[in-house]
């Protein structure tokens, strides 16, 4: 999303990240995240959501669909014994497709790093 509005929340890393390689990915549970905090008033985006979609697609980035083998690892995750606990439905099944696929993550969020996975963001 902060790709997609020109936010100065991305940093300088991320977005070069998304301008210059090939084969990115952007997880299906990251538009039923967006999509549900729009619809409770979390977020506001200056676009339909039915567009996002169609501007991942126009970008060249692909839409990551949730797997069996994804669940699989997901449901064997354990909590990171750290002061931040990552329960998180979301952020923990994108940690699963990340481990699934060898993908890097690329977030802000250090919480990420208690789990086998690279994180990109600075």
């Amino acid at each position: 999303m902060w790709y997609l509005s020109k936010d100065s929340n991305l940093s300088p890393k991320a977005k070069e990240i998304v301008d210059t390689k090939a084969d990115i990915y952007f997880s299906i549970v990251s538009l039923w995240e967006i999509a549900i905090k729009v619809n409770i008033g979390k977020l506001q985006i200056n676009r339909p959501i039915e567009a996002l979609p169609i501007e991942l697609q126009y970008m060249n980035i692909q839409v990551l669909p949730i797997t069996i083998r994804d669940i699989e690892i997901y449901s064997s995750l354990p909590l990171p014994n750290t002061p931040i606990k990552h329960r998180d439905p979301f952020d923990r099944i994108l940690i699963a497709q990340a481990i699934n696929h060898s993908f890097h993550l690329v977030s802000r969020d250090n919480a990420f790093d208690a789990y086998p996975i690279p994180r990109m963001w600075e």
